[in-house]
């Protein structure tokens, strides 16, 4: 593994260490991410696009029916680092653009403790609208996406593919892993005809809503 990647490796243990820090954050989205749109251009470019059109064709989908747009990614496709949530919620629900609200915000504060923003980390989600209420994914939902989150993958090709929840955990992993025993953990996962290297973590969103869990999202440098 070149020094480069290790340096990442080292700046990704660092993250999931800061997220025990007292993080502040609000009830609003993150207006600034309105008009966000990723940065890709050349053959990336198009292959991203085909997929976000090919995204938007899917037949027979519930999720399309109550979601007023689809959420397909934030950041630099040309980063080394992918960030795979669950889902959009209702703040990206309406700006278009995943991890908005309240958990974007300690996202981004998380990912800024190490000198990360959304210039230099790619992000999106298991499924591309937000299910009704919130409500996690259903089996068949993810079944119905999961090739489109793959090429997602494969487009991007990330060195390090950051898992953030047990949908995305077990989307990718499988559905044996347990996220409270799996965080923390690197894995070198094929999907596709991207290899990388995949840790998983707590979803920001639990830590909003479970504080004293930050005190186990602490990861094992083992």
């Amino acid at each position: 593994m070149t020094k480069k990647i290790n340096n990442k490796l080292n700046k990704l243990l660092k993250y999931y260490s800061l997220i025990n820090y007292n993080l502040i954050y609000d009830n609003q989205s993150i207006n600034r991410y309105k008009n966000s749109t990723t940065r890709a251009s050349g053959n990336k470019g198009e292959l991203l696009n085909k997929l976000k059109i090919s995204i938007g064709h899917i037949k027979n989908c519930q999720l399309k029916k109550s979601a007023n747009n689809q959420v397909f990614a934030d950041g630099n496709p040309n980063a080394k680092v992918m960030i795979i949530g669950e889902g959009p919620g209702a703040n990206e629900d309406k700006e278009g653009v995943p991890f908005v609200g309240r958990a974007g915000q300690l996202l981004d504060k998380m990912l800024s403790s190490i000198s990360l923003d959304r210039n230099n980390v790619y992000i999106t989600n298991v499924v591309n609208y937000r299910p009704p209420e919130n409500r996690k994914p259903t089996p068949d939902e993810i079944e119905k996406y999961f090739p489109y989150l793959v090429k997602h993958v494969e487009i991007i090709s990330p060195k390090i593919l950051v898992l953030l929840g047990s949908t995305a955990l077990n989307t990718i992993i499988g559905d044996d892993e347990v996220i409270s025993k799996a965080r923390g953990k690197w894995v070198n996962k094929k999907l596709g005809g991207c290899q990388t290297n995949v840790i998983a973590s707590f979803h920001p969103a639990i830590l909003i809503r479970q504080p004293d869990q930050k005190q186990t999202a602490m990861v094992s440098r083992e």
